[in-house]
């Protein structure tokens, strides 16, 4: 019996060092890992965001009360998708201010017709209560084009 309290004791701690909140320097280390193992060059904004304009569109950039119309597509370090606009269907259409912060940070980055991508730490994208189907405290990167804001 007293091995059986050892072993949940053990699981128990090795359970709650796996559920560590990362640090914005460990985000930051897998970012710029992932962005040096795909040969990929960005720019780091507020707060650890970073952006890789492709286009930046006009001049006009959006605002927090912005609505913005989008194509996007949703993904982890790993490549898995967990989110996006489908391919020929239409774009999605929200206010800035509703999205988590790391798009309410990337997005302005980027005018009227802007394609890039923004990668965002984890403490910036959901954290650690993400929605159901989105894996909690992991980095979120986002392929966008920006069609229209008002």
């Amino acid at each position: 019996m007293k091995n059986w309290l050892y072993f949940f004791l053990i699981a128990a701690v090795i359970s709650a060092g796996c559920s560590k909140t990362p640090t914005a320097e460990d985000d930051q280390a897998l970012i710029e890992k992932y962005l040096q193992d795909n040969n990929l060059t960005a720019t780091t904004i507020d707060r650890g965001v970073y952006v890789i304009i492709n286009e930046p569109g006009e001049e006009a950039k959006p605002q927090i009360t912005s609505t913005v119309t989008v194509y996007y597509r949703g993904y982890y370090l790993d490549g898995t998708q967990f989110d996006g606009t489908q391919a020929g269907g239409a774009p999605a259409r929200f206010a800035l201010s509703n999205v988590i912060e790391g798009w309410q940070i990337g997005i302005r980055k980027f005018g009227k017709g802007g394609k890039g991508t923004i990668l965002i730490p984890s403490r910036l994208g959901y954290g650690k209560n993400p929605p159901f189907g989105v894996r909690s405290n992991a980095v979120l990167i986002f392929d966008i084009e920006l069609v229209d804001f008002n």
